[in-house]
This record gives C-alpha cells, structure tokens and sequence, in this order.
C-alpha cells in the first residue's frame, strides 16, 4: 500500500512540476513583445488527466492565443509600419493563482512520498523486530 501510495503521489509530482515550469515560463515572457505583425509569445497550459488507479499524468500542453494584445509603441525597435508592438495576452494575476496552486499540491504530494516512505521503513522494522 506504501508503495502504491509512493508511485501515485510520485505522478502527481510530475504533473506538478511540470505545470510550475509551465507558469514560470509564462510569467517570464509576458513582456515579450513581438512585430505588430507577428504572433506574440504564446502561453502554456499544462493538461493533466487521471491514469485510473496510477494516479495522474500529463497528457500535453495547450497554447495560448498569439493573437496577444496590440500596443502602440512606435519608438520600439520591434515596432512595425504602423508602430505597434504585438505583446502576449497573459494575465498575471492569473499566473500567479495558478503558480500557488501548483505549489502546494507539489508540497502536498511531497508530504504524500514522506508519509509512505515511514510507513514502510516502519513496517520493516516491525518485520525485524518479531
């Protein structure tokens, strides 16, 4: 049962990681600014689906718009003919959320392994003692 506990929790901790990085990613480049004509920086989505009784994993990412959010900065290098500017239309307060959340069920499958982890090094030493 320890050990089921260990794997699960161990797949969570994947989909976990993988999802922070994502958020990282995302918060890094939204000021990444693009040609008004080009696409802009496109954010990622981690998608997660449950592997029955294996826990969980990641079964891809999805993209963000890169249509993003256009703004007029003509004296910007990247600046087009019109002098727009073509930013990514990812919302930070929405990042974050997301970036706390990940965060604690990272910890919370952490605590998972740990817990397991006694419970077995207990039971061993049970088996030892008889």
């Amino acid at each position: 049962m320890a050990l089921d506990a260990i794997g699960i929790a161990g797949t969570a901790l994947t989909v976990h990681r993988k999802w922070l990085d994502s958020v990282a990613d995302n918060l890094s480049n939204i000021n990444t600014a693009a040609p008004g004509d080009g696409e802009a920086f496109r954010a990622r989505y981690v998608l997660a689906r449950a592997g029955g009784e294996a826990g969980v994993y990641v079964a891809g990412t999805e993209l963000g718009s890169a249509e993003g959010r256009l703004v007029h900065e003509p004296a910007h290098p990247l600046a087009d003919a019109d002098g727009n500017v073509r930013y990514p239309d990812i919302d930070m307060s929405e990042q974050m959320g997301s970036l706390i959340m990940a965060q604690r069920g990272y910890q919370a499958n952490a605590a998972v392994v740990d817990r397991a982890k006694e419970t077995y090094q207990a039971a061993l030493q049970i088996g030892r003692n008889s």
